[in-house]
Order: structure tokens, then C-alpha cells, then sequence
């Protein structure tokens, strides 16, 4: 699970910030400090849902900001993803929404 979250925060990262003509997002940059595998491993271990959300609803708004807001094709579609993922209210209901997003990311990169 800490996999997945670390690289659904990573995508987002990559659609927020990434242009065609910088080095690449990777996972040690600074700006995945907070995004982290043991970050996340540790908000797991704890079932700190709150906290997963949190995190994860940070990286949405500037995915859903860089595609133009939910008011585009792109943007309703990852908040349909994204309402889906906070409907998670237990550790084990995240990872169905979380490949979801994961996937949709992927495509949409």
C-alpha cells in the first residue's frame, strides 16, 4: 500500500510540475519529502486514514489545478476518482480506489 501511495503522490507531482523541457520528478527529489514510502508506511501502520486522505487530496488539487479544474473531461473524471478515495474510511477500502487513481494518472501523464 505505501508503494502505491508514494507513486500516486509521484504522478501527481509529475502533472503539477513536470514540463517537457526539465529533468523528470523522481522519487528522492525534495518535493516528495512528504510523499514519501515510510511516510506513508508509517500513516499506514498507524490506519491513519485522516492523515492518508489529507495527503493525497494535496496532490489531487494541483493534478485537478494543472488539467484545468473539474469543469474539464480530465478533471471530472479524477474527481469522480478522487470522491471515490475519500469515501475510503479503512486502511484495507483504500487500495481499490487508490489502483484506480494510480491508473488514471498513469494514462493521463
Amino acid at each position: 500500500m505505501e508503494l502505491l501511495l508514494e507513486t500516486v503522490a509521484l504522478f501527481c507531482l509529475k502533472l503539477a510540475y513536470e514540463t517537457e523541457d526539465s529533468s523528470p520528478i523522481l522519487r528522492d527529489d525534495l518535493m516528495m519529502s512528504d510523499y514519501e514510502r515510510e511516510v506513508f508506511g508509517l500513516l499506514v501502520r498507524r490506519g491513519d486514514v485522516e492523515v492518508i486522505h489529507s495527503k493525497v487530496d494535496e496532490c489531487l488539487k494541483l493534478v485537478l489545478n494543472a488539467i484545468g479544474g473539474v469543469d474539464t473531461v480530465l478533471g471530472r473524471e479524477l474527481n469522480r476518482l478522487a470522491e471515490d478515495f475519500s469515501a475510503a474510511r479503512t486502511i484495507e477500502q483504500l487500495n481499490a480506489p487508490l489502483i484506480a487513481l494510480k491508473d488514471y494518472l498513469k494514462h493521463i501523464l
